[in-house]
């Protein structure tokens, strides 16, 4: 879900911290990134700092001051952010084109979908679709719901207050991708510990890139005991069907793109949609309510929370034109996914949260042939769970002063960091 992954970041990170090392500086003591360059990260509470958006109104389409030697363009405008999306022919994610910058080497590539062009990316994206249908997913909604109903009955049994991250917006899509990949139920813990320590690059840079490297290892074993015995999950299927097509580092690969785009994304939609709810009684009421509300409250909280920030960089395969901006060749281009779904030409109050509001074509999922593949998945999890959360404590509240929460700083998938309620 949601196409950017910490991949992304982390190659920043390194870059950064490969010049920063030849200086000899204290890499403790000082942030991966200067201010300037975190801007398309920053937020203000659930909203994205105003300079934001008022970069977008002046210029949606401006250079990016990054550290890294690389001629970088922010597009916040959301039909300039669409049409950079959508055109796999002028600009490539290929993992190729990080190569040789700041140390990068071509084994650094973590494989998946979101670095790969057409005619790879179109191989490898095929090897999933199937396993993504709404007929292959229907299979899943009983899991989902038993998942959502055992986190509640654990919620219910813990001593007050309940943190929401920990004990629902965690557990609940690191289960359901345990069940989607057909991770044995000997692994899960295992499986949620690698998914916890790469939750936020900036915990930490070190610390994050070495998760990374480990998680990649560990799901490289996943994939080696699917292929002596495979299940009936993804993994399993797709070594049924294609075997010895895809290798152990293709799968790997795809796994860790389902591993964080569906885990850091929906834990984090999770968390904050449920603050927007205990912030809006209306909203929580609604949703308590009416079961024909879900469908549009959570497309409203996908647009208006955007957790995915910004989208997977794209680097301009020739001279090209965006919003009037020429390009250049080789230049990389930033998407500002939570500026362009924030943008007034999706319609008026944009930077408002409105549950009544008609959908709009928003870009939490992305758009083009990157689109996130397993949109319809992180969908599901979040129409069964509000409802479900809502109903078994509708006198739940936060158990802090809201200004007492702490977000993530400068991170790609934004979250809250703990989320303490009474279930009253």
């Amino acid at each position: 879900m949601g196409n950017l992954r910490s991949r992304v970041l982390s190659w920043f990170a390194r870059a950064y911290l490969a010049r920063a090392r030849r200086k000899g500086l204290d890499l403790s003591r000082m942030s991966l990134l200067p201010d300037a360059a975190l801007l398309p990260l920053r937020r203000d509470g659930l909203d994205p700092v105003a300079e934001l958006g008022a970069r977008r109104d002046s210029e949606p389409v401006s250079k990016l001051p990054l550290p890294v030697g690389l001629d970088v363009w922010l597009v916040t405008g959301h039909e300039e952010a669409k049409a950079v999306l959508a055109d796999a022919k002028s600009f490539s994610n290929d993992f190729g084109n990080l190569v040789g910058q700041a140390g990068t080497a071509a084994d650094d590539n973590p494989g998946g979908l979101g670095f790969a062009d057409p005619p790879a990316h179109t191989r490898l994206r095929k090897l999933l679709t199937p396993e993504f249908t709404m007929r292959r997913l229907s299979r899943l909604k009983p899991g989902i719901e038993a998942i959502v109903a055992q986190r509640l009955d654990a919620m219910a049994a813990a001593e007050a207050p309940v943190d929401l991250v920990e004990q629902f917006a965690l557990p609940i899509p690191s289960l359901v991708i345990c069940d989607l990949l057909g991770v044995s139920y000997d692994d899960r813990e295992e499986f949620q510990r690698h998914a916890v320590a790469r939750f936020d690059l900036f915990g930490g840079a070190g610390a994050s890139l070495g998760a990374i490297s480990e998680s990649l290892e560990y799901l490289r074993g996943v994939v080696r005991r699917e292929r002596e015995r495979p299940g009936d999950g993804l993994l399993g299927m797709i070594i049924t069907e294609h075997g010895d097509e895809v290798s152990d580092i293709e799968l790997a690969g795809l796994a860790d793109g389902v591993l964080t785009g569906g885990f850091e994304t929906t834990a984090s939609m999770l968390s904050l949609g449920a603050l927007v709810l205990l912030n809006d009684p209306d909203t929580f009421k609604l949703v308590r309510d009416d079961d024909d509300a879900i469908n549009s409250v959570v497309e409203e909280l996908l647009r208006y929370l955007t957790v995915v920030q910004v989208a997977f960089p794209r680097f301009a395969r020739e001279d090209v034109e965006v919003g009037g901006v020429r390009i250049e060749k080789g230049a990389m281009v930033l998407c500002s996914l939570s500026g362009a779904n924030r943008d007034h030409v999706l319609g008026p109050g944009m930077e408002e949260f409105d549950p009544g509001r008609e959908p709009t074509s928003h870009l939490a999922f992305g758009y083009g042939v990157h689109r996130c593949v397993g949109a319809e998945l992180a969908r599901m999890e979040l129409r069964a769970a509000y409802p479900a959360l809502v109903r078994r404590f509708p006198g739940m509240r936060l158990a802090v002063p809201p200004e007492e929460l702490t977000f993530r700083k400068a991170s790609i998938v934004y979250g809250v960091e703990s989320l303490p309620v009474t279930l009253g």
